[in-house]
């Protein structure tokens, strides 16, 4: 049913906070893991730029790819070591949302599981929720965690004014 879960990671605590979730389900299902990791393009301002600011500009995005794939290896190795099949993919992309399921209709993906980083109300309609784009627009089942840990009945109002 579910034989690849793709799992989103940003590399905060609240991303992270969905991989018990993904592990469940893969130990249940013999599942592969695929951990994604989206990395905004470099900002340029307009105009051409120097050698010596291409040149940092190069360097900044090759230190914060590295960064990256040191963290996804390290997320990967604790996975493996755990008796998880686990892969990893790094994409760059101006939109999260869309980047997310794109890889995951080109990989195969059944289900996806991520955590929402928890904004409410201004901060929703400000910076928008990349989870909840990713559940109107996937093709797959998307599993959203709560950054909390807490469940909530879809019924139940919530308690927070900012809601």
């Amino acid at each position: 049913m579910f034989k690849h879960i793709l799992v989103p990671l940003d590399g905060s605590g609240f991303a992270e906070a969905a991989l018990p979730y993904a592990l469940e389900m893969a130990a249940q299902f013999d599942s592969d893991i695929t951990l994604l990791r989206v990395v905004l393009p470099p900002r340029v301002g307009e105009g051409a730029l120097s050698p010596e600011s291409a040149s940092f500009m190069i360097k900044m995005r090759d230190d914060l790819y590295k960064e990256v794939i040191d963290y996804l290896q390290s997320q990967k190795g604790s996975l493996r070591q755990q008796n998880f099949r686990t892969h990893y993919q790094v994409a760059e992309s101006e939109d999260v949302a869309a980047e997310i399921i794109s890889v995951a209709q080109g990989a195969g993906i059944d289900t996806i599981v991520m955590c929402t980083h928890g904004r409410g109300g201004l901060g929703r309609f400000l910076f928008g929720s990349v989870a909840m784009r990713v559940l109107q627009s996937a093709t797959v089942p998307v599993l959203i965690i709560r950054p909390d840990g807490k469940r909530r009945d879809a019924n139940e109002p919530s308690t927070k004014p900012s809601e």
